[in-house]
C-alpha cells in the first residue's frame, strides 16, 4: 500500500522548512560569525575566539565570578578589573578596539575618543540604541532611552519644556525641602546618640533623597502612588540586572510566563502600569479646576499631549506617557542618588577638598538655603562633581548598533554590529585625561569641562551629542543643592566599616553601602 500524496507533500514541506531552519541557523551561530571575524582581522581588530552559541558571555560570566569577592583600598579609584575585568583583560591583550561577541551578536569595544565621537556626535543617526535585555524594557519602557528614530524625536518634542529653565527653579524648591528634610532626620539622629555624632548608611539615605525629589518632580502631590511606583521599578532594576548576562538568543525564555522570575517581572510592570493610570485618570478628572493637568512632568505631558490633539500634531500615547514616566524614574533617581553617593564619598576621604568646598559654601550661600543663582557660583562644588562623574561615573559603558553596513573612521562595520563605549575605561585613559587619571584631582576641571582633558569631549557620563541626557541640568542642579546643604550643617568622615568595593548593578554603586560617621558642624 502506497504512502497517500498529500502525506508526501506534507512530508516533504516539513523536510524542507527544517533544512531551511538548519541553514539559517548554521549561517547565523557559525557562518556568520567566522566571515566577520575574519572581516575584522583583516583591518587589524581582534579579539577573544567565538564561542557557537554563548559567543564571549560565558568567559565574561567567569571573568566577573572570578573578581567577585576582590575590594579596594579606599584610596584607589582603579575598579577596571574588578567592574568590568573583561574590557581591561581584552584591552590590554588586543588594544583599545577589539572584538567580542555577545552570543552570536558581534561586538566592537570603541575606547578611542575620535571613533566615540563619529558615533554619539557626528553621525549619531547612523547608530540607534540597542538593548538586548527583556527585563531591561520591562523596566524602562520605550521611552526617551530605548526610542529611535521619530519616535524619540516625537518624545523629546514632548519633555524637552520640563527642563526649561523657569521649571528647574521651581523644582529647586521641590529639592531643597527634600533635603532638609533628610537634614533634619540626621540631626535627630545625632541628637539621640548624645555624643555629635553617629554612623549613617548614606547609600540608603541618598537613594531615599532622589526618590523623593523624583516622586514630587514627577507627581506632585500623588505621593503615596510614586511611591509605589518607585519600588516596583527598583525590584524591576534588580531582575534586569540579574539577567544582563543572558545570551541574547535565548531572550525569548523571559517571556514564558512558566518561569518565576518572568511572572514576577510581569507583575511588577503591571502593578507601576496600573498606578500610573490611576494617577493619570485622577489629573483627565481635574481639567477644567484650579489643578487643571498639574505642574509637574506628568502634567506637562498630559498638556501637551492636549495641546498636540486639537491640532492634530503628533502626540504621545497613555502608554508612551507611562514609558516616560518610567524612564524618569531610573534616570532621575538612581543615576543622581549614586552620583551623590560617589561625590560624598570623594569628600568623605579628602578632608582638605571637603574643608575647601564648605569654605566656599559658607562664603557664597551663608547659612540660607541655597538658590539656582548661588549654586551656579560654587565653582569648586561643581568641579568636585564633574571628577566625581569622571571617576565614578553611575553608567560605566553604553551601546549603540550599526543600523547598516558603515565606514567608521578607518573601519568597516557591519550591520547589526553592537558599538560598546567604555566610558569608565575611557575616563581612566591616560592619553586623554594625563598621568594622574587614576586619581581624584578635581582642578583639571577648573577651567570647565571642554579643558579638563586633551579632547573636548571626553567627558561622557551624561553621553554626547543628540541624545545626550536631557535631565542632566536637572540632575546637576539636585547634586549641588544637595552637596551645599549638607556640607552647610555637617562634618564627614567614612566609617571604619566602609570597604570599597564598586560594582556594577545597570548603574555603579558600593557594593557594601556607604556608611560614615557624621558629626553637626556647631557642635
Amino acid at each position: 500500500m502506497g504512502v497517500p500524496p498529500v502525506s508526501l507533500v506534507l512530508v516533504s514541506a516539513v523536510v524542507v522548512l527544517l533544512a531551511r531552519l538548519l541553514t539559517n541557523t548554521m549561517v547565523h551561530l557559525f557562518w556568520k560569525p567566522i566571515a566577520i571575524t575574519k572581516l575584522f582581522k583583516g583591518q587589524g581588530i581582534r579579539g577573544p575566539s567565538y564561542r557557537f552559541f554563548v559567543g564571549s558571555m560565558l568567559e565574561i560570566k567567569h571573568m566577573k565570578a572570578a573578581v567577585d569577592e576582590i575590594t579596594l583600598d579606599a584610596h584607589s579609584h582603579d575598579f577596571i578589573p574588578v567592574v568590568l575585568p573583561q574590557h581591561n583583560k581584552w584591552a590590554i591583550d588586543y588594544g583599545k578596539t577589539f572584538l567580542y561577541w555577545l552570543g552570536a551578536i558581534p561586538a566592537i569595544s570603541l575606547g578611542k575618543v575620535d571613533l566615540v565621537k563619529q558615533v554619539l556626535l557626528e553621525r549619531t543617526g547612523l547608530f540607534p540604541k540597542n538593548y538586548m535585555n527583556a527585563n531591561l524594557e520591562a523596566l524602562l519602557g520605550k521611552g526617551l532611552i530605548l526610542s529611535n528614530g521619530q519616535d524619540w524625536e516625537r518624545h523629546r518634542k514632548v519633555v524637552h519644556p520640563a527642563f526649561n529653565r523657569e521649571k528647574l527653579e521651581a523644582m529647586s524648591v521641590v529639592m531643597a525641602e527634600c533635603v532638609e528634610s533628610m537634614a533634619q532626620r540626621w540631626q535627630s539622629l545625632i541628637d539621640e546618640a548624645g555624643n555629635n555624632q553617629v554612623e549613617i548608611e548614606l547609600s540608603r539615605e541618598l537613594s531615599e533623597l532622589t526618590s523623593a525629589v523624583i516622586i514630587h518632580s514627577a507627581f506632585g502631590g500623588s505621593h503615596n502612588e510614586g511611591r509605589e511606583v518607585f519600588l516596583a521599578q527598583k525590584e524591576l532594576q534588580e531582575l534586569a540586572f540579574s539577567s544582563s548576562l543572558d545570551v541574547p538568543a535565548l531572550g525569548f525564555l523571559r517571556k514564558l510566563p512558566i518561569i518565576k522570575e518572568n511572572s514576577r517581572v510581569s507583575q511588577l510592570v503591571m502593578k507601576s502600569r496600573s498606578t500610573l493610570m490611576q494617577i493619570i485618570e485622577g489629573r483627565l478628572a481635574n481639567i477644567g479646576t484650579e489643578t487643571g493637568y498639574g505642574n509637574d512632568l506628568l502634567g506637562l505631558m498630559l498638556e501637551a499631549r492636549a495641546v498636540e490633539k486639537k491640532g492634530n500634531g503628533l502626540i504621545l500615547s497613555t502608554q508612551e506617557i507611562i514609558d516616560e514616566c518610567k524612564t524618569f524614574f531610573f534616570a532621575g533617581q538612581d543615576t543622581t542618588s549614586n552620583h551623590l553617593i560617589w561625590t560624598m564619598f570623594l569628600l568623605s576621604s579628602n578632608a582638605q577638598w571637603q574643608e575647601k568646598l564648605r569654605e566656599e559654601v559658607l562664603t557664597v550661600c551663608g547659612d540660607v538655603t541655597p538658590t539656582p543663582d548661588m549654586v551656579c557660583k560654587l565653582k569648586l562644588v561643581n568641579m568636585v562633581l564633574l571628577e566625581s562623574l569622571r571617576l565614578y561615573s553611575p553608567v560605566v559603558i553604553i551601546r549603540r548598533i550599526s543600523g547598516s553596513d558603515i565606514d567608521l573612521g578607518n573601519l568597516k562595520i557591519p550591520k547589526g554590529t553592537v558599538l560598546s563605549i567604555p566610558i569608565a575605561m575611557i575616563h581612566r585613559d591616560k592619553d586623554v585625561w594625563g598621568p594622574d587619571a587614576n586619581e581624584f584631582n578635581p582642578s583639571r576641571f577648573e577651567n570647565g569641562v571642554s579643558k579638563a582633558a586633551n579632547y573636548p569631549n571626553a567627558l561622557l557620563s551624561f553621553s554626547q551629542g543628540p541624545r545626550a541626557c536631557i535631565g542632566q541640568t536637572f540632575a546637576m542642579q539636585e547634586s549641588q543643592i544637595a552637596i551645599a546643604m549638607i556640607l552647610q550643617r555637617f562634618k564627614f568622615r567614612l566609617s571604619p566599616r566602609y570597604v570599597h568595593a564598586p560594582m556594577e548593578a545597570i548603574t555603579l554603586r558600593p557594593k557594601f553601602g556607604l556608611p560614615i560617621m557624621l558629626t553637626n558642624l556647631h557642635g
